[in-house]
């Protein structure tokens, strides 16, 4: 008999609950990945929906002076953005998307709680993926109705919320909070890679068709939602069911079976006769005798937006998200322009330098999930980040007027610093306060939790632009004051939960001598 080959052996050292989960996050980094990707084409058609056109019209009029010049800067632009207003009107379709998605995004994480995630998911990315086609089909068919784009961005950014409370919600539930920070913090770079691909694909297109900017990646988000509804699995416990039916010789038999969910062992009895089942929580002591306590319970009831409000934690990290969301989606917008006028390079050398602020935010999600995992310290760990990042953020606006290496030193630096906090917040962060030990097992509170605050960072990420491009005109140090006063408020909101935290590590927890472990099914 031949001997097996190392790769294979090492593939099956690997359990079958490893294998979904590893399925799992390599399904959700893609999903997510799709909807940033489907995003993203709107700022590169920018550029192609006002064009100046003064350039091309000394071209073509070079041989032929003693013609007289029939164009216009504006006359190869598309309509209604043509006009002198054409910033204003760019910008009111930015702010329909971000508002739309910053109210939507209460209201989702409620309806997710209530609804099969991938049923809602699925629908989500379908109907995303027609509105973002719908904008490009406007190109095809020549619509030029301000009206038809805002609604399209408005609908869009309702559809779309459907999306982070998903997701969040089944990574959450497939993996335990021993090292969730360093999981999120990897399965986050879905943003940056998304924002990648969408730039690529919407760049290919852009000179020649920008409609199909929007159709290719609308098309990409549906197939995805196919996807979705074919293989998303959202619990480890939906499992039990195929594993039945796969083995039905042990329909008659008491068993048992320990999972991890959210980080904790749960042993689940069920007897099963005649084609029914019944089952039953469990109560262990230890580490006295075994006991088996059955208790009749009906399923825990989603947990209402004001139920989730009380959980610890949730209003203090909402708020501290608001403004540092503030000050990662001022950098998204503003940043590409800032590097042109300080660094006085060119539009698309900017726009590529500009994307080593997100390389530095990879990093920065990562060592922040890292370091909060080896500390059990959350807040402590945003609180740290965002104390170095006020003041790295003036550096920022000193040093970049030097030349292009310090430029690129204090981009990796800055993204780090800012979308540290950001990331840990709006993944690790969130799982944790949606299984909160107050929660008392109730694993229906996930989605409305990281609705509620991711939702309210979408208001920041609406108002910082907003701001940075009304103090912008007297001066970009005004704009830098305005960031670091946004790190500054979110690292007081986060005061109460550090002296928390570090006051809660100096005080021994007496042990007791038996131990009540409260079992609850999915």
């Amino acid at each position: 008999m031949a001997p097996v080959p190392p790769g294979i052996r090492f593939l099956a050292s690997f359990k079958r609950d490893q294998w979904y989960r590893a399925f799992t996050f390599g399904l959700t980094f893609l999903l997510y990945t799709s909807f940033h990707l489907s995003r993203k084409p709107i700022s590169i058609v920018k550029s192609e929906l006002h064009k100046n056109c003064s350039a091309l019209h000394e071209l073509s009029t070079a041989g032929s002076r003693q013609l007289p010049s029939l164009h216009t800067e504006t006359d190869c632009s598309w309509k209604p953005f043509d006009k002198s207003n054409y910033k204003q009107l760019l910008g009111a379709m930015d702010y329909s998307f971000l508002c739309a998605y910053a109210v939507g995004m209460f209201l989702s994480g409620i309806i997710g709680e209530r609804l099969p995630i991938r049923l809602y998911l699925t629908f989500g990315m379908l109907m995303s993926g027609l509105f973002t086609c719908l904008f490009g089909l406007g190109r095809i068919y020549n619509i030029h109705n301000l009206s038809f784009y805002i609604f399209v961005q408005v609908a869009n950014g309702l559809v779309q919320t459907t999306g982070w409370p998903s997701v969040v919600t089944c990574i959450g539930n497939w993996f335990g909070k021993g090292r969730r920070g360093l999981i999120m913090g990897i399965w986050n770079s879905h943003t940056s890679v998304g924002n990648i691909l969408g730039s690529l694909i919407a760049g290919y297109w852009v000179s020649s068709n920008w409609g199909l900017s929007f159709i290719i990646p609308g098309l990409v988000i549906a197939a995805m939602g196919v996807v979705c509804f074919l293989f998303l699995i959202e619990h480890p416990n939906d499992l039990r069911s195929v594993h039945d039916v796969q083995n039905p010789a042990s329909s008659n038999t008491l068993t048992n079976s320990w999972k991890g969910v959210n980080g904790h062992k749960q042993l689940y009895h069920s007897y099963k006769q005649g084609g029914k089942s019944q089952n039953w929580d469990t109560e262990l002591l230890l580490p006295v005798q075994q006991v088996v306590v059955v208790k009749s319970e009906s399923e825990p009831s989603a947990i209402s937006f004001m139920g989730a409000l009380r959980i610890p934690g949730v209003i203090e990290f909402s708020l501290c998200l608001l403004f540092a969301k503030l000050v990662s989606y001022t950098f998204l917008f503003w940043l590409p322009l800032y590097i042109t006028k300080a660094a006085h390079l060119d539009a698309k050398k900017a726009g590529e330098l500009s994307t080593l602020f997100d390389v530095g935010g990879i990093v920065g999600g990562i060592l922040a999930g890292v370091i909060s995992d080896k500390l059990g310290k959350r807040a402590t760990t945003c609180a740290v980040m965002l104390l170095l990042a006020a003041p790295t953020l003036y550096g920022f606006s000193m040093i970049s007027e030097f030349g292009l290496g310090p430029t690129i030193g204090m981009l990796l630096v800055c993204g780090g610093l800012v979308n540290g906090p950001y990331a840990l917040i709006t993944t690790a962060v969130s799982a944790d306060l949606g299984t909160h030990k107050s929660l008392k097992g109730n694993s229906r509170a996930l989605s409305t939790v990281t609705a509620i605050i991711d939702g309210t960072g979408s208001v920041g990420a609406a108002i910082g632009p907003l701001l940075a491009g009304v103090l912008s005109s007297r001066g970009w140090n005004q704009v830098f004051y305005m960031l670091m006063a946004a790190d500054f408020l979110a690292l007081m909101l986060l005061l109460r939960l550090v002296t928390k935290e570090l006051t809660s590590a100096n005080v021994v927890k007496p042990r007791s001598e038996s131990t009540t472990v409260e079992m609850k099914q999915h």
